[in-house]
């Protein structure tokens, strides 16, 4: 339901026939395109390759999932509202980094402070940032070195990743905790065929200039896909004038910019065994430096400090194996997975108050998850497929300050481990009704035990091109092992976790219809959801006689989101395409009657993919947001949704040519109307700048 697929083209292992006359089962896994008879998980990352579909029709193509029920299965067939990125989408409109990708997606808002390398948040469906689950190659991802788990895209880069699958909606049911809002499941790009090199160099606005180099390919049955990757952004100057003129703010304080310097490595390698058999492993490097200048540097250099600067140090890691078999000529189906990720963080502010350090001594933030999964899936062929899974991770926390100036210092450690089952049933009657039915069972060692679910039916209407989808379930996030056991201070603050945090519940429903017409060139549709939560957890502040601010968190509130998803596809003629999508969302606090923060209620996005001659390729994209409610940057710190952030609109073009079969061509435009924002409040994003490159292949 809410299908919305911006994208002209799909990777062809992952393209159905346009007219079935029975089930799609085995398209679009990481087998898909073998002799071997397997339907494949999403824990093995589905293979992508090139674009292949035919420049002689208008149809758009059937887009195979393999997130929304853990196996292949045809959008269609399933009635979780999602929307799938595809690696040609991410080329055409060349979104360099995740958060420019994702921002342009139905049902998400993402907040970045202080442009490319920022702290990044995405809302999905009116739900905090830290209620989505993020993966890659079946990894999870989110954060846990910060303070409230979430996914923070800042330093993600777009780089090798083949194709992206937005599951709205609560998804515990498969994929347990943090999943309450939904899932973003990212698939590195496999390599296939003959020896692929390739180099980009790109420069422009900012002081960019990034560098990407890297090959694919296979040789026998070994694939593989390795990627290099240098981005650097510098002189971006992130705090509004209004702003300045309150703090009476110099030349120099003007002028001061922000500097974001990213390197990554992206790995993915595999080898087939034998027939139905195969190995993998993908590895994702990440060193991000962002120096950045902000509001509240600049508010402490005009209360009598100088030479105030933050910088943020990320190193992190995330490695995934697999080991993926089929047995009894398919029957039979399952994988089994170990995945290990790291996050070091260092925060360091720089400066000087009556001639000491502000802050000599920088905060170091580190976690490690590791994690062992199998499951498997029984295909019992029209009977429909069963599947049963396990899960269990161990995760450890660790922050740390030597202390100084500042205050006493502190260390503090903690872990937690999860065990987890589920069973999921997925089937048909007659073509006509299709879905799926899932369960788990999640043990947490810190705060309790959770079930979950989920069903999500789809009705096709015979002859009419009409598809009647509808989901329900419930969902959970656990609280961060920062909420729970943070305990750190200064002179005049503290902050304590609180170990008593319940976890955050959900109760989800949507329905919606989806259209088919003119020879399935043109595909709409429109989705209503409702969720509901309760526990919910929000950080709490008391100020103390001796006016020493106390932070902590508790499950103080309940919240309910809803709102309406549309779309519309519609290839016009084989070159050129048209789509848009439209959110509207209400989210409010329920035990104060307050909006929540940063939820725009509108959100449009309108994207045109134009091919007038062969290997050229024009992109253009209007976003439009509404205003929202957001914290004031200057004010009280005990209101999050007291001041009021503008809408805005902006206007993204791009073009590709392929001069030849080793070298292309491209240039873009970001902002073109030169759209002066906060989002959030008090944190410019860019304005009007350009970016030219070419890349080199073999």
């Amino acid at each position: 339901m809410g299908t919305c697929v911006a994208q002209a083209d799909e990777p062809a292992k992952q393209a159905a026939p346009a007219k079935r006359s029975k089930p799609h089962v085995v398209q679009g896994g990481d087998q898909a395109g073998k002799s071997k008879p397997a339907t494949t998980s999403s824990n093995v990352p589905a293979r992508t390759s090139s674009p292949a579909v035919s420049t002689q029709t208008a149809e758009l193509p059937e887009l195979i999932s393999v997130s929304a029920a853990r196996r292949p299965t045809s959008v269609d067939d399933i009635g979780t509202s999602m929307t799938i990125v595809t690696e040609q989408q991410i080329q055409t409109q060349q979104r360099r980094g995740l958060a420019d990708i994702l921002e342009r997606q139905p049902g998400l808002n993402v907040v970045q402070t202080g442009g490319p390398g920022g702290t990044t948040s995405i809302f999905m469906r009116g739900n905090n940032a830290n209620e989505v689950k993020v993966r890659l190659d079946g990894m999870d991802v989110n954060d846990g070195s910060s303070a409230q788990g979430m996914f923070d895209a800042a330093q993600f880069m777009t780089d090798g990743m083949g194709r992206i699958e937005i599951l709205r909606g609560p998804q515990s049911g498969l994929y347990g905790a943090d999943a309450m809002a939904g899932v973003i499941d990212i698939t590195t790009a496999q390599g296939e065929g003959r020896f692929k090199p390739f180099v980009r160099i790109e420069g422009g606005g900012y002081g960019t200039f990034n560098q990407v180099f890297g090959a694919r390919g296979s040789k026998g049955r070994f694939h593989y896909n390795v990627e290099f990757s240098h981005y650097r952004m510098d002189g971006f100057n992130n705090i509004p004038s209004y702003i300045e003129r309150a703090y009476n703010a110099d030349w120099r304080q003007r002028h001061e910019g922000n500097r974001n310097d990213n390197r990554s490595a992206n790995i993915r390698l595999g080898y087939d065994v034998a027939r139905n058999f195969d190995l993998g492993l993908t590895t994702r490097l990440i060193q991000g430096n962002n120096h950045s200048y902000s509001l509240y540097d600049l508010q402490n250099e005009y209360f009598g400090y100088s030479g105030v600067r933050e910088q943020n140090n990320t190193n992190e890691a995330i490695v995934r194996g697999t080991a993926h078999h089929v047995s009894f000529n398919g029957l039979f189906d399952q994988v089994i997975g170990l995945g290990y990720m790291t996050n070091r963080n260092r925060w360091t502010e720089t400066g000087t108050s009556y001639g000491s350090p502000i802050n000599p001594d920088p905060d170091y933030y580190r976690s490690d998850r590791l994690k062992i999964d199998w499951h498997g899936t029984f295909n019992f062929r029209q009977y429909g497929q069963f599947m049963v899974g396990a899960e269990h991770f161990h995760e450890t926390f660790n922050t740390s300050q030597a202390g100084g100036i500042s205050g006493p210092g502190y260390d503090t450690s903690a872990g937690m481990d999860t065990t987890a089952g589920y069973g999921q049933y997925q089937g048909n009657w007659n073509h006509i009704l299709y879905g799926a039915a899932n369960i788990r069972y999640d043990a947490n060692s810190r705060y309790g035990n959770h079930v979950t679910w989920r069903v999500a039916p789809a009705i096709h209407v015979p002859g009419t091109g009409t598809i009647i989808k509808a989901s329900a379930g419930s969902g959970f996030h656990g609280p961060s092992l920062y909420q729970l056991f943070a305990n750190q201070g200064g002179y005049g603050y503290s902050e304590k976790g609180n170990p008593n945090l319940k976890a955050e519940q959900l109760i989800g429903y949507d329905a919606g219809v989806e259209q088919k017409l003119l020879h399935d060139s043109l595909n709409f549709g429109a989705t209503w959801y409702d969720n509901r939560v309760r526990n919910l957890i929000q950080s709490t502040l008391s100020i103390d006689s001796s006016y020493n601010y106390n932070y902590s968190y508790a499950n103080v509130d309940r919240a309910r989101m809803y709102g309406v998803e549309a779309f519309l596809n519609w290839k016009a003629r084989r070159d050129l395409q048209f789509n848009l999508s439209y959110t509207w969302t209400h989210a409010r606090n329920e035990t104060d009657d307050t909006e929540l923060q940063r939820r725009p209620q509108h959100k449009f996005n309108f994207n045109t993919t134009w091919t007038p001659i062969q290997d050229l390729t024009f992109s253009g994209n209007i976003l439009y947001t509404s205003a929202w409610r957001d914290l004031p940057v200057i004010g009280s710190e005990s209101c999050s949704v007291c001041a009021k952030g503008h809408g805005y609109f902006t206007i993204d073009i791009a073009a590709n040519y392929k001069i030849n079969r080793y070298v292309s061509v491209y240039a873009r435009a970001d902002n073109l109307l030169n759209r002066q924002y906060e989002d959030p409040i008090g944190y410019l994003q860019p304005g009007r700048a350009g970016y030219g490159g070419f890349t080199l292949n073999y």
